[in-house]
């Protein structure tokens, strides 16, 4: 069942839950403190395992033109920038999207970039890592906001590619 929660004004939102339908994902949106957006605060605030948690990274590849794509990982992973996405975005090299780029792009600050909603033609890569979870829960398009939902509502978003090896694990401290 899908659960629509919409506030006044905010064509954001609007934006989002419009992606989110299309996907025909079931989801739950989670209301949050901006101030504890950050994947860690939140989790730590909210009640919310690291392991099911994933991120929306812009990376680009440098060119002229710059390439774009949009990842998504487990918050316990880091993105593979050097191997994996320099080869997908087919360029000598990546990193990470500036926070200024990832707005003028997505629409969205850090902290709650969601992989819904995003620019027509831009790539989403997802880590498959991410696909193994029960449920999931992703930003949700603002700093106030998540959307939890089961990750088999990401397949059906445009551009989306499954790819192994996306992200590594985290090394333990």
């Amino acid at each position: 069942m899908t659960l629509l929660i919409k506030r006044k004004n905010d064509v954001l939102t609007d934006h989002v839950l419009d992606a989110l339908s299309k996907a025909q994902a079931d989801f739950e949106v989670i209301d949050c403190d901006p101030d504890l957006a950050d994947t860690t605060a939140f989790c730590n605030h909210y009640g919310y395992a690291l392991d099911e948690s994933a991120n929306a990274i812009l990376v680009a590849g440098k060119g002229d033109p710059p390439s774009f794509a949009m990842c998504v990982i487990l918050a316990t992973t880091k993105i593979d920038v050097n191997k994996v996405v320099r080869q997908k975005l087919g360029t000598r090299k990546a990193s990470f999207a500036t926070p200024e780029s990832t707005i003028e792009i997505t629409g969205m600050t850090l902290g709650g970039v969601t992989p819904f909603g995003l620019p027509e033609g831009l790539p989403l890569w997802i880590d498959s890592r991410v696909m193994e979870c029960e449920k999931v829960i992703v930003g949700g398009g603002s700093r106030s906001r998540k959307v939890y939902l089961d990750p088999a509502g990401l397949i059906n978003l445009p551009n989306t590619e499954i790819v192994v090896g996306l992200a590594k694990p985290r090394p333990e401290n």
